[in-house]
């Protein structure tokens, strides 16, 4: 019981802290006037704060770990372990092209629930997820795979992640 008491507030620890970090990002960097710099300026500073924790993270999880056989198999780790560490699910969804594109689909991403389902909220949605766009980028980077992570929502909390794996 205790544990599990410990994890709800460990969820909602997180949640809160995430939005802070997005709105304390938001206010430090932009003006009255939000202009498409601005809110671009924004998401990069997120991204990167989500790419060093990525990182960090990937190493902690991975250090017992056999070495992954292939990108898909990097990718299905990903959606499972790595999400359900950080998001206490996995991804409902893994799809791919086989030419290093994946679409990660979380029907209920947890740092989206706490906006409200209508459509004006749409717009707000991306700077709620640039922080994990950078968790997926710098946990791919530590294990060697350069990649571009992007996210696109169409009903909230509903979102899904291309990852296009950058070959060299």
């Amino acid at each position: 019981k205790c544990f599990a008491v410990s994890t709800m507030e460990d969820e909602a620890l997180f949640e809160f802290l995430h939005m802070e970090m997005v709105a304390h990002v938001y206010k430090k960097h932009t003006s009255r006037e939000e202009t498409e710099q601005e809110r671009g300026k924004c998401i990069s500073v997120l991204e990167r704060m989500g790419f060093r924790v990525g990182q960090g993270l990937i190493e902690r999880f991975t250090k017992d770990t056999p070495s992954f056989k292939d990108d898909l198999d990097l990718m299905k780790f990903l959606c499972k372990d790595f999400w359900i560490y950080v998001f206490r699910k996995q991804i409902d969804n893994l799809r791919t092209n086989h030419q290093g594109t994946y679409v990660l689909q979380d029907n209920k991403f947890r740092l989206l629930t706490q906006l409200s389902n209508g459509k004006q909220y749409l717009e707000e949605a991306p700077k709620y997820l640039a922080y994990t766009c950078g968790m997926v980028r710098g946990a791919l980077s530590n294990l060697g795979v350069e990649s571009v992570v992007t996210a696109e929502v169409s009903s909230l909390p509903s979102c899904k992640f291309q990852v296009v794996i950058q070959k060299t």
